[in-house]
């Protein structure tokens, strides 16, 4: 349900040089595509570096495999290249707010999910009028163009709803300034989503929490690659467990970290 450009950004060079290996720990480098401009999930920082939740989910699973942090190449991934990515071998993994789906599953492979989350809402923090998606009906709400989340709720409320009261934009970070300035009452889609951003303003924002829709976030690589794939969630697994996850979960997302409390059960297949 994100809406990103298409078409690829190479954000280190050296990955290709080397050459991709996908089987994990037998390359020289770990080569993961990601997003670059979420923030909480992928952003990337103007020291050139990346900051995020997949990013330091990226960094963990690349350590696991026995990579060092000067190994670890990032991509930028848009959501339309990833599938591409992995079947042509640009990456070994794509770990970018990647929804497991069956439909997915019969082109590449899945480890995870290492999170879960759905299409959720958020408001001004003062604004106790909105408590879950029924509450949209009659409320202004920015989506993003191009976006399933919009989309989802035209679907709820109709198309007279949609003139009368959505508004889009290229991306959900134009929509902040709308809800702040009181031009929309809510913004709507992955609550992993809305809480990177709204990470960013402190206290003028509140998620909603209640989820209308499930997207479980998974690692993609090749549909083959069992081994790499079966690697990659012992990583997790481990990730889980040693409270690294946790302390992920609670730098990125700051306040909003309660609503993602419970690691997922990982869906082995």
């Amino acid at each position: 349900m994100r809406v990103r450009r298409v078409g690829a950004v190479v954000i280190t060079v050296a990955a290709l040089a080397a050459g991709v290996t996908a089987c994990g720990g037998g390359g020289d480098t770990f080569v993961v595509g990601i997003k670059i401009d979420q923030p909480g999930l992928g952003q990337k920082q103007p020291d050139g570096s990346f900051k995020g939740f997949d990013v330091d989910v990226a960094k963990y699973v690349a350590k696991e495999l026995g990579y060092k942090d000067d190994q670890i190449e990032f991509k930028e991934a848009s959501s339309a290249n990833r599938e591409s990515f992995i079947q042509q071998g640009q990456v070994n993994a794509v770990i970018a707010t990647y929804s497991i789906t069956d439909d997915r599953k019969k082109k590449i492979g899945f480890a995870g999910p290492y999170l879960i989350t759905g299409q959720d809402i958020l408001t001004r923090a003062d604004d106790t009028t909105i408590n879950g998606v029924e509450d949209l009906k009659t409320k202004k709400v920015c989506g993003a163009q191009g976006s399933s989340s919009p989309k989802r709720l035209v679907d709820k409320f109709g198309e007279a709803w949609k003139d009368q009261y959505l508004t889009e934009q290229q991306g959900y970070g134009a929509c902040l300034p709308l809800l702040e300035n009181k031009q929309v009452d809510a913004i709507s889609t992955d609550a992993t989503i809305l809480a990177g951003f709204a990470t960013q303003s402190p206290g003028k924002f509140r998620l909603v929490g209640k989820p209308f829709s499930e997207e479980k976030y998974g690692i993609g690589v090749k549909l083959e690659d069992k081994e790499l794939r079966e690697k990659i969630n012992k990583a997790v697994e481990k990730m889980f467990a040693d409270g690294s996850w946790k302390k992920a979960v609670d730098a990125n997302f700051g306040e909003f970290g309660t609503f993602f409390t419970t690691p997922p059960a990982i869906e082995r297949y």
